[in-house]
């Protein structure tokens, strides 16, 4: 038994078959080109989305747009591999038309087309919202961290800068004093020579000019870090507690199908202020419905709780317990019972802590009030468990703790929806950062990154919606829509 060949590349074929003969009539591919096809660009604001009269024509923006989503869909968001791909790829060659952009042309259209790639993701989340696709009941708000086209190696504190610049200063010293000693060394001995003394002195000095400057610039504008290669970047956390410089992308997720409702780019190395933000821009683009917000711990600010309460979304926020600094969870501050009758805390040794005075910031006022009990501390035998202070226990309450009591309470009954959270909100993180390898940005500046991220998360709705209603039904509900989508 032989194997199974197949045909000779030299044969010829009276009848050529035809290029969509290599193409399921349930490909993904199919969507992208009936969709993209229906869109109006001019109305998007793409760029030569209306040919100049004049000149050479250049590539439509559709068909651009559509090797990028593509692109995105197969984990692949390099230019350069776009353009292979446009070459060797049968469903890339049948959705081109066998056109064959060079590298330029594609990094170009995602460059000059910065805010129309935004408006396209809005433009099917309309669409999405038009085929009932979105619960507006519950959604989940999260942010995960994007390492940006910026090493940690070019992003600098003030106190990085000082660092180096004292550094140099010692090695220009050094430098110095080996070119004063240069005449009395010894034959034997081998030194720099005097000219590459000086030579390394002058790298020096322009390096410390260099660090000069971008402390200035920290300076004037009152910045804590720079970073040049991507100006917008800034040194983040990521959830392995690796630091990285970043991008801290937020989205809200609708819970009926895992579809991304709106997203946000910030330079914010944590989530706090962004939970009114972005349930009120979902609330807006449900058309004003109340919905139930669900968000982890890092998102608990009773600013931004209340803000939410006041606009109709009810907020699911786990409160966050903060430590003592010993690290017995047994005396953390949740562990103190508060008695709204009597103002006073009681301790976990049963030990009454009165109020004392205010906390007060500057620009807040008054934020919280501070309970203590320094005379109790002094002779409880827990004193070393509790605290490390030699004075005794501080308990400071919120100035707006009755609410976050209600806001803890109301979590707390509805906790069979909160634990949905999770698989809800990191369902599009797991599948862009892991599934798709998009764990990091491309391009340079939040206006850049967010056109990139904009692909990405359109490439994963257009995914989910294939998958809940399959290719062929997808294309059958794109082809009976009578008008042209518009933004």
């Amino acid at each position: 038994m032989g194997y199974i060949e197949g045909q000779d590349r030299n044969q010829i074929i009276l009848l050529p078959e035809c290029i969509d003969d290599y193409i399921s009539e349930d490909s993904a591919v199919r969507v992208i080109d009936e969709y993209v096809e229906q869109l109006d660009m001019e109305a998007l604001g793409f760029d030569k989305a209306v040919c100049a009269p004049t000149g050479r024509p250049p590539y439509n923006p559709k068909d651009l747009l559509k090797l990028y989503l593509y692109g995105y869909l197969n984990r692949i968001r390099s230019s350069r591999r776009l353009e292979q791909e446009a070459i060797r790829n049968i469903e890339a060659i049948w959705l081109l038309k066998k056109l064959r952009p060079d590298f330029k042309t594609i990094a170009d259209f995602r460059k000059d087309n910065k805010r129309a790639l935004k408006a396209v993701f809005r433009d099917f989340t309309k669409l999405c919202d038009e085929w009932g696709l979105f619960g507006k009941e519950l959604v989940a708000i999260d942010g995960s961290k994007f390492r940006a086209c910026n090493s940690k190696r070019n992003n600098y504190s003030a106190k990085k800068l000082e660092r180096h610049i004292k550094y140099i200063d010692e090695k220009i010293d050094k430098y110095m004093q080996e070119l004063d000693e240069g005449d009395t060394a010894e034959a034997h001995d081998r030194r720099p020579t005097a000219d590459e003394i000086k030579e390394r002195l002058k790298e020096l000095r322009e390096r410390k000019q260099k660090y000069e400057g971008y402390k200035k610039r920290l300076e004037e504008t009152g910045e804590n870090e720079i970073s040049t290669t991507d100006p917008d970047a800034r040194l983040m956390c990521n959830n392995n507690n690796n630091v990285d410089v970043s991008y801290n992308v937020q989205t809200s997720v609708d819970s009926k199908h895992k579809l991304i409702a709106d997203f946000k780019v910030t330079q914010k190395p944590n989530d706090q202020g962004e939970l009114d933000n972005m349930a009120l821009r979902t609330k807006k683009l449900f058309g004003g419905c109340d919905f139930e917000a669900l968000a982890d711990k890092g998102y608990y600010k009773a600013e931004d709780l209340k803000k939410c309460v006041e606009n109709g979304i009810t907020p699911y926020v786990t409160r966050q317990v903060y430590s003592n600094g010993t690290g017995d969870r047994d005396f953390y501050a949740d562990r103190f019972q508060y008695e709204k009758e009597r103002n006073i805390y009681i301790c976990p040794a049963g030990k009454e802590l009165h109020y004392a005075r205010d906390r007060e910031t500057k620009g807040k006022g008054v934020i919280g009030h501070e309970y203590r009990n320094y005379e109790a501390c002094k002779h409880c035998e827990f004193k070393d468990r509790c605290t490390k202070s030699k004075k005794g226990r501080v308990i400071c309450r919120h100035v707006d703790q009755d609410f976050l009591d209600t806001i803890d309470l109301q979590t707390e009954l509805n906790m069979d929806k909160y634990k949905l959270r999770q698989m809800i909100a990191e369902h599009p993180f797991g599948t862009i950062k892991r599934g798709w390898g998009a764990y990091y940005f491309l391009t340079k500046g939040r206006i850049s990154v967010t056109a990139e991220i904009s692909i990405s998360f359109l490439a994963y709705n257009l995914k989910r919606v294939i998958n809940i209603f399959g290719a062929e039904e997808v294309l059958r509900m794109l082809r009976e829509k009578k008008k042209p989508v518009l933004a």
